[in-house]
């Protein structure tokens, strides 16, 4: 039995004292009380002091690609092998654990890359959060990021080409819906995949009930994805008020993922980004704050995701995108929700998210509320996930 004593406890339910004992990789118990509840004095065999910090959730990012590593032109990863490519998953899993992420969702990456790598954090082999992941993304012929997507054209190969995916175990399905920022010649806010291919996506996914997530970041594409039932949209970036409304009508999440255009935007072509995506993201940050505007003035759900692996755009700089969204409009208590308990439920997890007894326990101890101040996620004291101390 391990204790993580007298912190403050900080989640979704908002900000407590109390202790946080944890037994088998599970929250055994939660305030004043948790010695005694858990048989008193005796039964502790470790304990962490947590006087004057916070005891809060392990993040949840529920949009990175593991396979890529921030580099300023990610078309200079398609000739290297797998072998490479694995272990910079293994480096990418283990910067995002050491600060405070414990779960993470990978919307593509070759083959079964991230696949493997979840199973292989979850048998203890490599460090990291928990990964799951959608395999490959299912995309038009020659669409975005065909270089490692599963190409399909027309209902019945985009359905064969999601149920591989399933096959393969996948966690979730991940498509295209339209052009890209970092696909030379993509076209942003294009539709790729049609309102029937996409159908047909959601329906391969509705027998196992498997999330969906739609890359879209034009209007029409994200209305597209909604209409098919889409779970998540990703990016989202040229959002207008009736893609908006229709979001939150229906339930569909936001994945803003704003770390991607800052990486690209702050840095530009002097750090050796391509002109092509430095000119679309240019565009496609100057109608981001437009998109924030009607998502919060709908009250579109919100869950955390930054596309880690794009330019500049590092896995050890993952807690950043809490900061970006309260830039942006979101109250720190509600950055906290949409990196906690939101992207638990989108991602379709009950057992992370917050500090209550049965949960996971995958914790961070940081020195200052998060929801007092945002930045307080960046540098953490201390990370557990599944109870085992990895800082």
């Amino acid at each position: 039995m391990h204790v993580i004593r007298g912190g403050r406890v900080v989640d979704a339910d908002g900000t407590r004292e109390g202790d946080v004992a944890v037994a088998d990789g599970e929250i055994a118990a939660v305030g004043p009380s948790a010695v005694e509840e858990i048989g008193g004095e005796d039964a502790v065999d470790a304990e962490t002091d947590a006087s004057g910090s916070v005891v809060a959730p392990g993040l949840i990012d529920a949009h990175v690609h593991v396979m890529m590593d921030g580099r300023p032109d990610v078309a200079t990863a398609v000739s290297e092998s797998d072998y490479t490519a694995s272990y910079r998953a293994a480096g990418n899993l283990r910067d995002a654990l050491e600060v405070g992420v414990t779960t993470v969702r990978d919307l593509g990456s070759r083959g079964t890359l991230a696949l493997d790598a979840g199973e292989a954090v979850a048998a203890g082999e490599i460090d990291g959060p928990r990964v799951l992941a959608c395999g490959r993304n299912v995309i038009m012929t020659g669409g975005h990021g065909n270089w490692f997507g599963r190409e399909a054209d027309g209902p019945s190969e985009v359905r064969k080409a999601a149920r591989e995916q399933l096959k393969a175990g996948a966690d979730v399905l991940k498509c295209m819906a339209t052009g890209g920022v970092l696909t030379e010649g993509a076209v942003t806010g294009a539709p790729e995949l049609t309102p029937e291919e996409l159908e047909a996506f959601t329906d391969a996914a509705a027998p196992t009930d498997t999330p969906t997530a739609a890359h879209a970041h034009g209007e029409e594409g994200i209305k597209n994805a909604v209409e098919a039932g889409i779970s998540s949209v990703e990016h989202g970036t040229f959002m207008d008020r009736e893609a908006a409304e229709m979001m939150a009508e229906r339930g569909t999440y936001w994945v803003p993922t704003a770390s991607a255009l800052r990486g690209i935007v702050d840095h530009g072509t002097e750090a050796g980004i391509p002109e092509d995506a430095v000119a679309k993201a240019e565009d496609a940050a100057d109608r981001f704050d437009d998109a924030w505007d009607r998502a919060l003035e709908a009250d579109v759900p919100i869950a955390m995701g930054t596309d880690a692996g794009t330019p500049f755009n590092f896995f050890g700089d993952i807690p950043r995108e809490l900061e970006y969204m309260v830039d942006y409009g979101l109250s720190p208590e509600g950055a906290l929700e949409a990196a906690t308990v939101n992207a638990a439920d989108l991602l379709g997890l009950d057992d992370v998210g917050r500090i209550e007894e049965g949960y996971r326990a995958d914790l961070v101890v940081l020195d200052a509320d998060p929801t007092e101040d945002v930045t307080a996620w960046q540098e953490p004291e201390a990370v557990f996930a599944a109870g085992e101390r990895a800082r």
